[in-house]
């Protein structure tokens, strides 16, 4: 029977599920039909996202607690994977952690190098547990959260956007080397969200996250204390067949008219929009600049 519903019968992993965008992400599968593996870091917290899903007979709900610092975790998830769900068709990388905040040279070294774990090596590692498997239904959707600093300068926050960056290039990559398996790789910029990673900035104050930074955050917790819905709503198109075809781009959930990419998806997928590349001195108007 056919309900509507894009994501009917998929089933999903979300990293980061317990709160913010991660949750608001798996409340939006939930409806359009998904099963769901949970993940964060805590259990209670993600059974009480598990608990607050509305009942469907046809649909089930997992739950995962891990920390991704450890190098074990993206293993363990796929493994708790497998032993719900007879296929993979989704896997959302959303977890990160903003801090250490502060001038790069500042900043408590294994706190940034920990960052950088979390923040991309944990999903890379998550994307290469996954992949083999997707692999075998020729058909599967990875979405990958990007964030501030992943396509310009961020000052005081630079393992997080030296994370994302890296996270936009190796999902670029890996949609390359998915496409002959017909698995979609794209990442999310999902805009400034009023989220617990905002209140880290505000938390942080204006000497470590910069005077701009603070007051960025200080103006979106008291006029948007919540998740973009835009973002969601995105999540949810890179998650679905509307998508099939479309890969290796970062797509701006706030600035991109991302519902009208399906109209153009061939020329979309043959051009470099929605990437990240070097900007050549020719194409600014720079002379004598290139050999």
């Amino acid at each position: 029977m056919n309900t509507g519903r894009p994501l009917q019968n998929c089933n999903a992993i979300i990293t980061g599920a317990s709160r913010g965008l991660g949750r608001a992400i798996a409340e939006a599968f939930w409806r359009e039909g998904a099963n769901l593996l949970l993940v964060a870091r805590s259990t209670a917290k993600l059974e009480q996202v598990a608990h607050a899903l509305p009942t469907q007979t046809d649909q089930h709900v997992h739950v995962f607690a891990t920390d991704l610092a450890n190098t074990d975790a993206p293993a363990q998830i796929v493994t708790a994977a497998r032993k719900h769900f007879e296929h993979l068709d989704i896997l959302v990388n959303n977890a990160a952690v903003q801090e250490p905040i502060g001038l790069a040279w500042g900043c408590d070294t294994v706190a940034w190098q920990q960052a950088l774990h979390v923040n991309l090596l944990a999903p890379v590692a998550l994307c290469q547990a996954a992949m083999p498997w997707l692999a075998t239904a020729r058909r599967g959707k990875i979405v990958n959260l990007s964030g501030g600093g992943a396509t310009g300068p961020r000052p005081n926050f630079s393992a997080y956007a030296t994370a994302k960056a890296g996270l936009v290039r190796f999902s670029e990559t890996l949609a390359v080397e998915a496409q002959p398996l017909n698995v979609d790789v794209n990442c999310i910029a999902p805009g400034a969200m009023g989220t617990d990673m905002m209140r880290a900035v505000l938390a942080a104050g204006p000497e470590k996250a910069g005077a701009r930074e603070y007051e960025n955050a200080q103006k979106l917790l008291a006029q948007h204390g919540g998740v973009e819905q835009r973002a969601v709503d995105l999540a949810v198109f890179l998650a679905s067949a509307a998508s099939d075809g479309l890969t290796g781009k970062l797509i701006s959930a706030v600035w991109d008219a991302w519902e009208k990419i399906p109209e153009q998806l061939e020329k979309v997928q043959q051009s470099d929009v929605f990437t990240l590349r070097r900007i050549t001195p020719r194409e600014r108007g720079f002379q004598g600049l290139e050999k």
